[in-house]
């Protein structure tokens, strides 16, 4: 399965969210298709983090739909929402760092009752892990936590994986296999939400990119376009 298949996975349609009493989303849309990954460029506080907190439930949506395939996510509390089959990894990994490696993709796996076999495919994706099951995931480097909080994501088996800023903070080496990672998945035929800062963490890796502004999706455009006008991204973003 590829982005061309063309059906969406995921859609945000005229979607508000505040925090508090600040409204973030305006109307947002978005269309994430099938087997594509899709990223989110766009200054800080545009809403990026804010689009996929909604999605997971976690800042509820005020208006506007979010449709995962004929499913309205906005209507599940936010602990139906991974079971419903979108996984999410915030920035800063965000794992149970006095827990090995081996009971974080436990945890992983009860969220929808998966087992050994997905257990087994996610390790092969991430084969460090697989020396590392008996360590404490406290002590692992940047980029191990960042492999093992995706790792427990995956362990959903899901059709819609959220990654927030992935690449932050790591040596290239690691960025390179997160990257790897990412095509991988796309692959397999998952769809993904990447938001980056770093425009050339995106570009080897993305099918189409979204410039979010003020809490709207201003522009959608394939990734071959930012490539042939690299000004785009100084618009929205400001930075090369």
């Amino acid at each position: 399965m590829t982005a061309a298949s063309g059906m969406a996975a995921l859609r945000m349609e005229g979607v508000d969210s505040f925090y508090g009493h600040v409204q973030v989303l305006r109307g947002f849309d978005l269309e994430l298709k099938s087997g594509e990954v899709l990223c989110l460029l766009g200054r800080n506080g545009a809403g990026k983090t804010t689009a996929l907190k909604t999605i997971m439930g976690l800042v509820p949506a005020t208006a506007g739909r979010i449709l995962l395939g004929d499913a309205d996510l906005t209507k599940l509390p936010p602990h139906e929402v991974p079971k419903a089959g979108v996984a999410y990894v915030p920035q800063g990994r965000r794992l149970f760092s006095e827990l090995t490696v081996a009971e974080n993709i436990e945890v992983g796996l009860m969220t929808r009752g998966k087992g050994a076999a997905t257990r087994e495919a996610v390790l092969d994706l991430f084969p460090v892990l697989r020396e590392r099951l008996k360590q404490r995931s406290g002590t692992l480097s940047g980029g191990e936590q960042q492999m093992l909080a995706m790792a427990r994501a995956l362990c959903l088996e899901p059709q819609v994986l959220l990654l927030d800023e992935p690449t932050e903070g790591l040596m290239p080496s690691m960025i390179a296999r997160i990257r790897e990672t990412v095509a991988g998945l796309r692959e397999r035929g998952v769809s993904t939400i990447l938001v980056e800062q770093r425009v050339d963490a995106v570009l080897p890796v993305a099918d189409r990119v979204a410039f979010i502004e003020n809490g709207r999706n201003r522009e959608t455009v394939p990734v071959e376009r930012l490539r042939a006008d690299p000004d785009m991204v100084h618009r929205y973003v400001g930075v090369g």
